[in-house]
């Protein structure tokens, strides 16, 4: 309602009381036989006026929180380890499939290990609401520990010669992915952040987002290009040491400066301070959802598991499918022999020979750790420039933009893939095209899908929500990797369109319900 509006009503209900005044006054010129008459008329005229004066108090208290942002110690700990926690799970991907090569794993176990801590985040985070009680300060230091452990046991796998050792740091690293749900709540709070803020700081974790893209590849493919040569140090291990280091030195700052918000008014919060909702109040909440509310949050649920199918798939395939060394089976390629393209190919059969004619690249982890940060590097003033303009455009415009985008790049990664046997279409520059707009647009689209729920639903219904996404985003990266770094053996025409597939379900659903997803800007 706008402040005209309010303006208007706040004047028509003094007049009512200015109405009441007079009457009064006239009243109690009569006799003392009409006294009962004018009590009443008095408790009218009080209770007109006090509801008056409630009305202005709430409506100050409702621009106040719909503005409210409480930029404090704590929310920058919040962004920076969400920044972190990105630079973690993208540092591997540069480097993974070549370490997994080195201890005798295959393409499709390298993106394994690349999206199996979004499915140990995914079935750790039911269990750890139990614990957190709708606040912040314990998961983070549970996460700041589990991501050192993790990355401690990545770096020792090189030494102990234990692949699986990779895939088991990863997992311990995945149970402290559980804070992306908490990073996405925190930024929804309506304790920290109004109505009118929760895009904006949605931004900034998507800006995290886009510092992991580029920073994660680049560092992990830069320490595979210098590493020390000894079998505790080098350009394999060293992502897992460094990440080890920072995430000592986070958890130490962690402890002194990270605060809980307060807790005098999450009592009314049912859903976000409960450990389980019994299934009795879930159900009676359920049910009060319309048609309408269903579809908002179905298609909201389903971009935000396309998003990051698109982001994981296309960051687990680019090394694999630019890989000068694709370790598969047939190859036999030992852990430590060198590679010869020529040779490969020889050793290929004619089917799988005319699969690998469209690998053009040969690049080492060190390159293609450099052609992922390059993407990273070039949407990332495109995604500060989405935080400027998040304050006047409406969620599902960003939503519209992004998948656009991201679907263009697809599209036109079908038809180089297509055209590559014939003519040789596929070159670095059409290439970081394609993954230039999937990286910007699928980075974009992530933004609004948990604010614009955030806007249309109540503020108890938080906690569900946060929930609800972060699912739907670590299932989204999980097939995402391990379908990106099967990409190559299932053929690229192939992993592309089932890509194209699940951004154009995306889009009737978007299409059919735009006029749903109207909310306010900000």
């Amino acid at each position: 309602m706008s402040t005209t509006a309010h303006e208007q009503r706040f004047e028509d209900v003094h007049g009512i009381s200015d109405a009441v005044s007079v009457m009064t006054t006239s009243l109690s010129k009569k006799s003392d036989g009409a006294q009962t008459r004018e009590e009443e008329v008095v408790n009218i005229s009080g209770e007109v006026e006090n509801r008056l004066e409630q009305e202005q108090i709430d409506e100050g208290v409702i621009l106040e929180d719909e503005f409210k942002l409480h930029v404090n110690p704590s929310l920058i700990i919040i962004i920076c380890t969400n920044i972190l926690m990105q630079i973690s799970f993208f540092v591997v991907v540069s480097s993974s499939s070549a370490y997994a090569a080195h201890l005798g794993g295959s393409a499709t176990f390298s993106g394994l290990v690349i999206g199996i801590p979004a499915a140990v985040s995914g079935a750790s985070l039911l269990p750890f609401m139990k614990y957190d009680k709708g606040q912040y300060a314990f998961p983070l230091h549970f996460a700041c520990a589990s991501l050192a452990l993790g990355s401690l046991l990545y770096g020792l796998a090189y030494k102990t010669k234990f692949l699986y050792l990779i895939l088991l740091g990863r997992m311990v690293q995945g149970l402290g992915y559980t804070y992306f749900m908490h990073c996405k709540r925190y930024c929804s709070d309506s304790r920290i952040v109004g109505v009118r803020r929760r895009t904006l700081l949605a931004g900034w974790l998507v800006v995290g987002q886009g510092l992991g893209l580029s920073a994660g590849p680049f560092i992990g493919g830069l320490l595979s290009k210098i590493g020390f040569s000894n079998d505790v140090f080098n350009g394999y291990s060293a992502p897992g040491w460094v990440m080890f280091v920072v995430f000592l030195i986070h958890w130490a700052i962690v402890t002194l400066y990270f605060k809980d918000p307060p807790r005098e008014e999450t009592a009314r919060q049912d859903f976000e301070l409960s450990p389980r909702p019994s299934s009795s109040r879930i159900g009676n909440a359920l049910r009060q959802l319309n048609k309408r509310q269903w579809g908002v949050i179905a298609t909201m649920c389903w971009f935000a598991l396309a998003n990051f199918f698109m982001l994981g798939a296309w960051e687990a395939n680019i090394p694999v499918f630019t890989s000068s060394h694709p370790s598969m089976p047939s190859a036999g390629l030992t852990s430590r022999s060198p590679f010869n393209a020529t040779s490969f190919l020889y050793e290929l059969s004619p089917r799988d020979l005319h699969r690998f004619s469209s690998l053009p690249f040969h690049w080492s982890p060190f390159a293609a750790g450099n052609f992922l940060a390059l993407g990273g590097i070039t949407i990332f003033p495109f995604l500060l420039l989405n935080m400027l303009f998040s304050r006047r455009t409406q969620d599902r415009h960003i939503l519209a933009l992004g998948s656009g985008l991201g679907f263009s790049g697809l599209l036109i990664a079908l038809a180089l893939f297509a055209s590559q046997p014939a003519h040789g279409t596929l070159t670095y520059g059409s290439f970081f095209i394609c993954w230039f707009l999937v990286a910007l647009g699928f980075n974009l689209a992530t933004t609004c899908t948990l604010s614009l729920l955030s806007k249309q639903l109540p503020p108890s219904w938080n906690g569900l929500t946060s929930l609800a996404i972060q699912y739907c985003n670590n299932l989204g990266r999980v097939c995402g990797a391990v379908w990106g770094g099967s990409g190559v053996k299932v053929g690229m025409i192939n992993y592309v369109g089932l890509e194209i597939a699940i951004v154009g379900i995306g889009a009737v659903m978007f299409t059919t319900l735009w006029k749903e997803l109207k909310t306010k800007t900000g």
